[in-house]
């Protein structure tokens, strides 16, 4: 995440013309119920520990223009092929050169109606970036994994990992400026993870959607009912955003302090930020809820398969 919590909580929004279309509800259905039961957080953790892995072994590290973060566009590549997906590497510019960003899309589902899920591939180049972004990598990959690449969809399910994120959003910026006016109207609604872990764990829904409202009443319903936020200019949320685009987004904060009453509800420490090794060579595994990595992730994998399924 590039930006600290602090905007976010004074409130800062990102102005929307009155013209911006609202995504769609999520309806109940049994294919999100069974996507929820087979995600988790252990599954989770998996991905979680190959990111480290591939950080340590290229310098410490997954900044973009860095040896980590072109093996980590190779492998997280390589994981949704293998479980099905369409895949391509489409590149975005960010200091001169041609960086990649991963696509992948269900083979199924109209293509027309598009639910694309996010998170930030990249870290800062002081650390491997556990948390900050590996963990809203992780919960995406596993629930792709689990969903696969041919579900029973209405609308066609897309899964997109960003480059630059840390460098004002040059992927994700470059994929919306890639994009048609008619590819902009088939996303029925943009998600972005980032941050969906940190050690004194907070619980933040941003947006004003429709899946906004299912994804509080979600994490409510596991325990963790969330603080609802507007968006900022933070996160790769931002470019959607901006270019009129349906978007939600849920994060576990950052370098801000909890406050006494989100500890009463939400446990942790209050007086502490809510991640103290935010964009430092400690945030590694050691610095991740798992706790809040399992609820994160189960919250996603119920909104997204919910508005897979509708076509309304």
């Amino acid at each position: 995440m590039r930006t600290s919590l602090a905007a976010l909580l004074a409130g800062l929004a990102v102005a929307c013309s009155a013209a911006t279309p609202t995504s769609p509800s999520p309806v109940p259905s049994a294919f999100s119920d069974g996507l929820v039961a087979q995600v988790s957080g252990d599954g989770a953790y998996v991905q979680l520990s190959e990111l480290q892995r591939i950080a340590d072994a290229h310098g410490g590290n997954r900044a973009t223009g860095r040896p980590g973060y072109d093996a980590a566009v190779d492998h997280v590549a390589e994981v949704l092929r293998g479980a099905g997906f369409d895949v391509t590497t489409p590149t975005f510019t960010f200091r001169d050169a041609q960086h990649r960003n991963v696509i992948a899309q269900t083979r199924t589902g109209d293509p027309g109606q598009v639910v694309l899920a996010g998170a930030h591939l990249d870290s800062v180049r002081d650390g491997p970036g556990i948390n900050d972004n590996g963990t809203g990598v992780a919960n995406l990959l596993e629930i792709a994994t689990k969903m696969g690449g041919s579900p029973p969809v209405g609308r066609a399910v897309r899964f997109a990992f960003w480059g630059a994120e840390e460098r004002d959003f040059e992927g994700s910026q470059g994929y919306v400026d890639s994009l048609s006016a008619a590819d902009r109207r088939a996303i029925a609604l943009y998600l972005n993870l980032d941050m969906t872990a940190s050690p004194n764990a907070g619980y933040f829904v941003q947006g004003d959607e429709p899946a906004s409202r299912d994804l509080a009443a979600r994490l409510t319903a596991l325990g963790a009912a969330p603080d609802v936020l507007e968006f900022d200019d933070g996160s790769d949320y931002a470019p959607f955003v901006k270019a009129g685009i349906p978007s939600a987004g849920l994060l576990a904060g950052d370098e801000q302090v909890k406050t006494p009453d989100q500890a009463a509800r939400w446990g942790g420490t209050a007086g502490q930020v809510f991640d103290s090794c935010y964009h430092t060579a400690c945030d590694t595994l050691t610095n991740v809820d798992r706790v809040a990595l399992d609820r994160f992730g189960d919250a996603a994998a119920g909104t997204l398969g919910s508005l897979a399924t509708s076509t309304t």
